[in-house]
């Protein structure tokens, strides 16, 4: 976490430019494990004039978080924050709905990427631009709030913008009273995103 907010500001999941900041971090992770593994073969080469001794296996075994890191890298490069001149957009039309931006959902047949999202009187409305088959994904975030505890939620995912920000402005019109279990839903989608 210290190397985090070191070299890359903390922006956490579901905040604006969250994909872009991980994209930084992954990036910067990766290099320097993998700096760190070769510098311990290296050293260990130029100390035994061999590669058999102890420190080439510490490197090698060095590599198996470096590829992790390079995993998560490589997932979250195939992405982009949603762009500021749509995050204007959104944001003159939705007020003060709960949102989430930047959600990587992974199912098993696909990833999916959801550019924003709010909650507002059991509604999840979602905005994917990208994605062309919805249903599959309604289907999977409903699946998964079910499986964490929420019942009662309709799950509506948008591909075309105009439809959507008319759908926040009919939300942001509703009453805020049913949102006490906005966090909680979050919280569960937060934890089924990349």
């Amino acid at each position: 976490m210290f190397f985090k907010r070191m070299f890359v500001p903390e922006i956490f999941r579901g905040q604006k430019n969250y994909v872009n900041t991980q994209k930084v971090y992954e990036a910067i992770k990766t290099v320097l494990l993998f700096a760190v593994s070769a510098a311990l073969f290296i050293a260990g080469y130029i100390a035994t004039k061999s590669r058999m001794n102890l420190l080439t296996i510490v490197a090698v075994l060095g590599c198996l978080p470096a590829s992790k890191s390079l995993v998560n890298l490589i997932m979250f490069l195939r992405f982009k924050s949603a762009p500021a001149d749509l995050i204007q957009r959104i944001e003159a039309k939705s007020g003060d709905l709960p949102a989430l931006y930047d959600n990587v959902f992974t199912t098993y047949e696909k990833t999916y990427f959801v550019d924003h999202l709010v909650f507002r009187q059991n509604n999840l409305v979602c905005f994917a631009k990208e994605c062309k088959d919805t249903s599959k994904l309604e289907k999977h975030i409903n699946e998964k709030l079910l499986a964490g505890g929420h019942k009662g939620i309709t799950v509506k995912i948008f591909d075309n913008e105009s439809k959507y920000l008319e759908r926040l402005a009919s939300l942001n019109e509703l009453s805020s009273d049913n949102d006490k279990n906005a966090d909680e839903i979050f919280n569960t989608i937060r934890a089924i995103c990349l």
